[in-house]
C-alpha cells in the first residue's frame, strides 16, 4: 500500500513534511540539529533516561499485554483503570521515531518493531483499533461513548505516531494501520456520516498531519468537521458540564478558553491548523482573541494552565492561586502546540515569547532533573505542612512520581522533548527564521547556519553562515521582549538595525563565514501581580529570560513562608557559569538579601489597623542572603517548601 492520494479534483499532491506559515515552512530533524546547550542536554537526558524508564513502566502496567491478550498472547484481564491506555503506546512511538535510527539506544528499535506489530494484529476487519472495546470480555461496545471513550482521541496520537515514524525513518507500515482506521472514521462520521466528534480534542491536530503527509483532503476535511461540529450539542455530557469538553458553544462563539485545560489546547491547536490550511482568516482572528485573553488573565506566570484539581480545569479569569495550581504537564505542552501553530499562522513575536515561558518553566518542571520522574500537577508554591500526593492518587511519592494510573505526561514528555528542534526554525527559498533561541546547525534552502548561544542563561547568540545562496537572503532573528538593551554586529562591525515587531531582519547578499551576532542584556525582573489576582495580590517574583525563579527552604536559613522581599535588594543582573542543565540548582541562582517577618503566635483574623498606628505583625527579625533557583529544577533535592511569589516590603 503506497500513502500517496489523489483529491477529488484529481490533482496528485506529494507530502510536505511541516505546516507551512507566513515565514515559510517549518524546518524539522533533517535540517536542525541541536548544539551544546540546555534543550540539547534535555534531549540527551531524554534519550538515555526518559526513554527506558519509561518502556519499562509501560511493560510493568500491561500497555502492550492489553493488545497480546486479544491475539491469544497473553491471559487475564485488560490492565488499567482507563478504556484509553493505547494512547501510550501511540505517543511513546512518536518520540522514538526520532531515535530508531540511534544505536546507541537499545531496545528502542525492538519496541517499535514490536508495537506496530501487535497494533496491526489486532485491527480489525474494518479498521478499528481499542483494545478496551475489542475484547470478548468488554463492558462497552465500540463506539457507544463518544464522550469519555477516546476511541477518535487514541486514533489522533496513532496517526501522529506513523506520520512521526515515516517521515524520521521512511516506514509506511503504521501509517498503512492508521489510515485503515482513518478511513473507517470518515465512513461514519464524514460528510455523510453521523455528526458526532470526540469528547477529548486531539485528532483535529492529527487529521492536519495526515492530510500534509498523504495530500488526501478527505483527512482536512474531517479535521474541520469535528471544529465546527464541538458546542453544537453532538455529545452526550456526563460528570461534568458542557464547559469541561469546550462543547458548551461553537468555537467561533467562544467567550474564553475554558473547561478541561488540555482539551481546550488540543482543540486550540488543531482549529489553528485547520485555520492555516484552509486560510480561514475569521476563525484565526478568534483563535488570537482566545490566546490574547488567556495570556491576560488566565495563565500562570510560570505559562501553567489551569487552576482546578477536580476538573483538571482553566477557572475563570485571575482565579490563579498558587498553591492549588493544576497547572497540568500535558496542559503546558498543548499550550505549547497551540503557541507555535498561531505563530506560524501570524508571525507573532509575542507568540513565541509564550511558547517560551511555558518551555523552560511550566513543562520543564515536569521532569525530575534524572529523568525519571514526573510531576502531573506543577503549583508555584509548596507549603511546609503539605503531603498530598502529585496526580491525584494516594500513595507513592511526595513530589514528582516515577509512573501514574494515568500516565499521560510521561510519553507526552518523551515525544515533545524528542521534537524540540522541530520548532526552532522555518524557512523559504529566499529567508530564514530562527524563531526560538538555541544552539544548532540548520540547514534551509537559502543559508546553512550554525547558532551558538547559552540562552535563556546568557542573550549572547551568534549565527555564523556556513552556506551561502547567490542571490540576497533575509535572516530573521526573534529578539524576546523581555531583553533588555540589544547590540547587534555583522562581521565585527556594529550595526543600527531596528527591532521591529520582537525580530531583527537583515536582508543582505550573504556569504560563507559571515557572522551576525545579537548581544541582548537579560535583566533580572521582579513581577507583580494584577490587582485582580487576589491569590498573590502584595507579593513579588523573580525572573530573567524566559525564566522564573522561585525558592526553596533549602536554600534560605529561615521559613521560607515568613521571607520578606525588597525589590531595591534584587541584582539588576544575572550571568550563571552554565550553558546546558546545571548539575546543582545553586550554580544557576541568584543571591539576593531577604529579611525574615515571622507571624508566629499572630490570630488568622486580626483587625486592620491604620498606618500610624503599632504595626500587625512583627518587624523584620533576620537577615541572610537567599539563592533563588530556577522553578523547572525545584524538587529535586528533597520535598522542601517552596514559592515563587512572595511578601513584598
Amino acid at each position: 500500500m503506497t500513502i500517496t492520494s489523489t483529491n477529488d479534483a484529481g490533482t496528485r499532491r506529494g507530502p510536505a513534511v511541516a505546516a507551512t506559515g507566513r515565514y515559510g515552512r517549518g524546518l524539522g530533524r533533517q535540517h536542525v540539529t541541536l548544539g551544546d546547550g540546555l534543550l540539547s542536554d534535555w534531549q540527551l537526558r531524554n534519550a538515555e533516561v526518559t526513554v527506558p524508564h519509561t518502556l519499562e513502566q509501560l511493560s510493568r502496567a500491561g500497555n502492550l499485554h492489553n493488545f497480546r491478550r486479544l491475539i491469544g498472547e497473553a491471559d487475564g484481564p485488560y490492565r488499567g483503570r482507563y478504556a484509553f491506555l493505547d494512547t501510550d503506546i501511540y505517543k511513546t512511538l512518536e518520540g522514538l521515531a526520532y531515535l530508531a535510527d540511534d544505536q546507541r539506544q537499545p531496545g528502542v528499535q525492538e519496541f517499535i518493531t514490536e508495537s506496530i506489530r501487535l497494533i496491526g494484529a489486532v485491527q480489525a476487519q474494518d479498521g478499528y483499533i481499542g483494545t478496551f472495546y475489542q475484547a470478548t470480555d468488554r463492558t462497552k461496545e465500540p463506539w457507544s461513548d463518544l464522550t469519555w471513550g477516546h476511541e477518535l482521541y487514541n486514533l489522533g496520537h496513532l496517526i501522529q505516531a506513523a506520520v512521526a515514524l515515516r517521515r524520521q525513518s521512511g516506514d509506511d507500515t503504521l501509517l498503512e494501520v492508521a489510515v485503515r482506521f482513518a478511513d473507517l472514521v470518515w465512513q461514519r462520521y464524514g460528510e455523510d456520516g453521523e455528526p458526532r466528534y470526540c469528547g477529548h480534542p486531539e485528532i483535529e491536530m492529527a487529521l492536519v498531519e495526515l492530510f500534509r503527509e498523504t495530500g488526501d483532503e478527505r483527512w482536512l476535511c474531517q479535521a474541520e468537521l469535528f471544529v465546527e461540529r464541538r458546542g453544537s450539542g453532538g455529545l452526550v455530557h456526563s460528570i461534568f458540564p458542557a464547559e469541561y469538553f469546550a462543547d458548551h458553544v461553537p468555537l467561533r462563539e467562544m467567550e474564553s478558553v475554558t473547561g478541561h485545560a488540555v482539551r481546550m489546547m488540543y482543540l486550540a491547536a488543531g482549529a489553528t491548523d485547520v485555520a492555516l490550511e484552509r486560510g480561514d482568516a475569521g476563525i484565526l482572528a478568534e483563535l488570537e482573541r482566545l490566546f490574547d485573553d488567556m495570556v491576560a488573565g488566565k495563565l500562570y506566570l510560570t505559562g501553567g494552565l489551569g487552576s482546578r484539581h477536580t476538573d483538571e480545569a482553566i477557572g475563570d479569569r485571575f482565579e490563579l492561586p498558587s498553591d492549588r495550581a493544576y497547572a497540568e504537564t500535558c496542559a503546558a505542552i498543548g499550550a505549547m502546540q497551540w503557541a507555535w501553530r498561531l505563530f506560524l499562522a501570524t508571525g507573532r513575536s509575542d507568540v513565541l515569547d509564550v511558547f517560551e515561558r511555558v518551555l523552560y518553566n511550566a513543562y520543564a518542571v515536569g521532569i525530575s532533573a534524572d529523568g525519571a520522574a514526573f510531576f502531573y500537577d506543577n503549583p508555584l508554591q509548596r507549603r511546609p505542612d503539605h503531603s498530598q500526593r502529585s496526580g491525584a492518587e494516594s500513595g507513592g511519592e511526595v513530589l514528582r512520581r516515577s509512573w501514574f494510573g494515568c500516565p499521560c505526561c510521561p510519553p507526552n514528555v518523551i515525544r515533545w522533548m524528542a521534537e524540540l528542534q522541530d520548532h526552532l526554525a522555518l524557512a523559504d527559498d529566499h529567508s530564514l527564521t530562527l524563531a526560538v533561541l538555541a544552539s544548532a546547525t540548520i540547514s534551509s534552502p537559502a543559508l546553512d547556519v550554525t547558532v551558538q548561544t547559552a540562552y535563556p542563561w546568557d542573550g549572547t547568540v551568534t549565527v555564523t553562515v556556513d552556506r551561502a545562496g547567490d542571490g540576497p537572503a533575509l535572516v530573521r532573528v526573534r529578539v524576546p521582549a523581555w531583553s533588555g538593551a540589544v547590540k547587534i554586529t555583522l562581521n565585527g562591525v556594529e550595526q543600527s538595525t531596528p527591532i521591529v515587531d520582537g525580530w531583527l531582519v537583515v536582508n543582505r547578499t550573504w556569504l560563507a563565514g559571515d557572522v551576525l551576532q545579537l548581544t541582548m542584556q537579560l535583566p533580572v525582573r521582579i513581577m507583580e501581580p494584577h490587582p485582580h489576582l487576589d491569590a498573590v495580590r502584595g507579593t513579588v517574583a523573580v525572573t530573567c529570560g524566559p525564566l522564573v525563579y522561585c525558592l526553596e527552604q533549602c536554600d534560605v536559613g529561615f521559613g521560607v513562608d515568613d521571607v520578606v522581599l525588597d525589590p531595591a535588594a534584587v541584582p539588576g543582573d544575572h550571568h550563571p557559569q552554565v550553558n546546558g542543565q546545571p548539575e546543582d540548582p545553586v550554580d544557576a541562582g541568584i543571591a539576593v538579601p531577604v529579611t525574615s517577618a515571622p507571624t508566629a503566635g499572630r490570630e488568622l483574623y486580626t483587625e486592620f489597623r491604620i498606618a500610624d498606628e503599632s504595626p500587625a505583625t512583627d518587624p523584620p527579625t533576620a537577615r541572610t542572603r537567599a539563592i533563588f533557583t530556577p522553578y523547572f529544577l525545584w524538587g529535586n533535592r528533597g520535598a522542601h517548601p517552596m514559592r515563587v511569589w512572595l511578601r513584598l516590603s
